[in-house]
């Protein structure tokens, strides 16, 4: 949607959903936003379903405002998650947390935001952040308030913190950003973002944490880099299952016609991401490796399709 007016996009948007709405629903196929898809697309889709079936279905999308069956934590929730199961992770694996920790997470929409917000939180220091153009760097940790405002608040470009925050700076070219020492780093943007010769960058520069916000942003190679390494590395279909959890719990909440508090759903969020560690964590020991969470949630994420297809007669 970069570059279109509001207009157009609802238009793209009701064009769209005159063709999908046929093929999903609140027990069929549920979908919610992602890459350029936020609660504006969301709350268009959504009208424009509601006037082509003629019926109030809260079920059928995710991630829609607060004002017609939303879910409070929705919007924060991948990056939360994020930074749930990479704390699980440090505590588990490494006996540490992110506590004085210096932090690179690429991205500045939604996942990156927020994750910034949760690691900085729980003790971090975020010093570096991008979009598609370039990144940025603030040695003193970053000025949360001045992303969301130019992120969040007129859908700017990443560069305007540079004008805005002394001491901070802007480099074109956003895979630069991985040349930033780190001792976490949460790739939070694009896929294949980082590859084998950036990951060997972020392994020289000391990085003890890798752990996928995006969807699977680090190629195969740059994945056996940091498993070599002794890196830690979590993988996107656990690390970034915050978002989908939610939308879940938005569901379970629009089933109900009830409102959970920010507390409850973030609450429940944690417990969620602190589960799936320890799951994959768990399938990776059974299975004679260790620590290797992409073999764990690979199996783990097998075996519960697997036996789910067993037990109901291979459907």
């Amino acid at each position: 949607p970069k570059g279109k007016s509001d207009e157009e996009v609802m238009r793209f948007c009701q064009s769209f959903m005159t063709e999908l709405q046929r093929h999903i629903g609140q027990f069929v196929d549920v979908p919610a936003g992602d890459i350029g898809v936020g609660a504006r697309e969301i709350g268009y889709l959504f009208g424009q379903y509601r006037r082509v079936r003629g019926t109030y279905a809260a079920g059928v999308l995710t991630g829609k405002g607060l004002s017609f069956g939303g879910s409070l934590v929705r919007t924060e929730a991948t990056g939360y998650g994020l930074c749930y199961l990479t704390q699980e992770m440090l505590s588990k694996m490494k006996n540490d947390s992110f506590q004085g920790k210096t932090v690179v997470i690429s991205g500045s929409g939604n996942v990156a935001i927020f994750a910034c917000q949760k690691a900085t939180e729980l003790g971090a220091k975020v010093v570096a952040l991008s979009d598609s153009n370039g990144y940025i760097h603030d040695p003193k940790g970053i000025d949360l308030d001045v992303v969301k405002d130019i992120k969040l608040g007129h859908r700017g470009r990443i560069k305007e913190y540079a004008d805005r925050v002394p001491g901070s700076t802007y480099t074109e070219g956003f895979r630069g950003i991985w040349n930033v020492p780190c001792d976490i780093a949460l790739p939070c943007a694009t896929q294949n973002e980082i590859d084998g010769e950036t990951a060997k960058i972020i392994v020289k520069n000391g990085c003890l944490a890798v752990a996928e916000g995006a969807n699977m942003p680090c190629r195969p190679e740059a994945i056996q880099e940091f498993q070599h390494a002794g890196v830690l590395f979590a993988p996107a279909k656990a690390a970034n299952a915050g978002g989908v959890a939610t939308s879940g719990l938005e569901m379970s909440q629009n089933s109900m016609r009830y409102a959970w508090s920010f507390e409850e759903v973030d609450r429940r969020l944690k417990t969620i991401m602190t589960n799936i560690f320890h799951n994959i964590y768990t399938a990776a020991e059974e299975c004679g490796k260790p620590g290797d969470l992409v073999l764990g949630a690979n199996i783990a994420g097998f075996m519960k399709v697997a036996d789910v297809m067993l037990s109901q007669g291979l459907i």
